[in-house]
């Protein structure tokens, strides 16, 4: 049975370690945050963003927060150990970044993937057996427009974290503590599929007909809806059943301009997370007999582009 619950809890009371490994839109604000909320966070990337970083610190646009520039610390690779890692690279460069954070590097830390898609949790765990890595998602619209810049254009930011372990219930404390409202489930596959069955259509039929959500709701409403249903097919055929009606709300509720962050990699000619969100999404389809003819259509058309 699945229990999801507010974990505010009472201050941490100590000062955290953090390293961030990839503090673009999406590590960039948590980065941010927990900088000014007091944490020691040092921003793990390639030498040109670490040169930024250390002259201009990182720059937070926020609807949410507001303004505000932390002045975190930046290298190449942690030089010490650290208590928490965040993977917040893209799926893309997920190989090629975690080259920068060797498993010696992290000392007793808990790891935390940020990222999209459902199938880097055990790609980590064989990576750092033995280590506690944690399922994670995050909810937020958030691009890092230069670097050392991020824009914050959503109205929230929420972080899921799965499992029953012990060690998440101070982690889910500092987060929310440093503005990032932090939830737990002790169903992990929940957890996982509950971001692809929103993020998938999203990002698919936004990136497919280079439309904001507001156009895709409207002009390719059929479309969705059929995508919607097939992802959450997907999803419950998995172990984490999802209600298409939900998320189509939360499609309509969004504001109308918002873009996914594929549309912004394919706008900036950037490589798309087509198979970390649209492939995961094929390939759990057909292990478990699934069909999603309206998933594939988008995929084939995408990857061929």
């Amino acid at each position: 049975m699945s229990t999801t619950s507010p974990l505010a809890g009472a201050p941490s009371g100590r000062r955290w370690n953090i390293a961030v490994l990839g503090p673009g839109g999406v590590g960039g604000l948590p980065a941010g945050l927990l900088s000014r909320a007091g944490h020691r966070v040092v921003c793990v990337a390639g030498q040109d963003t670490v040169r930024t970083l250390r002259r201009d610190g990182l720059r937070v646009r926020s609807r949410q927060f507001g303004d505000f520039t932390a002045h975190v610390e930046a290298d190449t690779e942690p030089r010490e150990p650290v208590d928490l890692c965040l993977v917040t690279v893209k799926h893309t460069a997920l190989d090629a970044a975690l080259e920068r954070v060797p498993d010696r590097a992290l000392g007793d830390a808990l790891v935390l993937p940020l990222l999209n898609g459902v199938e880097h949790l055990s790609v980590l765990r064989r990576r750092h057996s033995g280590r506690d890595v944690v399922a994670g998602t995050i909810r937020v619209a958030s691009t890092r427009t230069a670097p050392g810049v991020v824009e914050h254009g959503s109205p929230f930011t929420e972080i899921t974290l799965g499992g029953d372990g012990e060690r998440p219930a101070p982690l889910a404390s500092t987060l929310t503590e440093a503005g990032v409202r932090t939830t737990a489930s002790d169903d992990e596959t929940a957890v996982l599929w509950s971001k692809p069955a929103f993020l998938a259509p999203f990002a698919l039929l936004t990136t497919r007909y280079g439309l904001t959500v507001g156009g895709i709701r409207t002009e390719r409403r059929e479309e969705l809806t059929a995508l919607v249903e097939e992802t959450a097919a997907v999803s419950g055929a998995c172990g984490a059943p999802a209600d298409p009606a939900r998320t189509l709300e939360m499609y309509d509720a969004s504001p109308a301009d918002n873009k996914s962050s594929m549309q912004h990699d394919a706008e900036a000619g950037r490589p798309l997370e087509l198979d970390a969100i649209g492939g995961a999404v094929l390939r759990a389809a057909e292990r478990h007999g699934v069909p999603v003819p309206v998933t594939a259509r988008p995929m084939g058309e995408l990857t061929a582009g």
